[in-house]
């Protein structure tokens, strides 16, 4: 089952508070340029994550993910556990949405 916007706002809520709150002063902080919404990020890191094939795997739980500012852009790292084996792996960090 494909990751969806709610999905990933959850998966960042899981992490703590202070992932969600970069998130938002990532975009509110910009005033007056216009960065990405939290809602615009969390789609578009639902469909990067769904292109790379981490939905296609039923064996993989999204854990949480993680939100690092860096100046102009965020940084975002996922954490998965793979039921299976029982154990747990970060995503690459992915860096943008400036």
């Amino acid at each position: 089952m494909a990751f969806t916007r709610e999905q990933i706002r959850e998966s960042i809520e899981r992490a703590g508070d202070d992932h969600w709150q970069a998130l938002i002063r990532h975009h509110e902080d910009a005033y007056p340029a216009s960065r990405p919404t939290p809602g615009d990020v969390a789609r578009a890191e639902a469909e990067r994550l769904n292109a790379l094939g981490l939905s296609d795997n039923p064996n993989l739980k999204l854990i949480e993910s993680r939100v690092e500012p860096l100046g102009s852009a965020v940084r975002i790292t996922h954490v998965f556990e793979d039921r299976a084996k029982g154990t747990r792996f970060e995503t690459e960090p992915f860096t943008d949405y400036s």
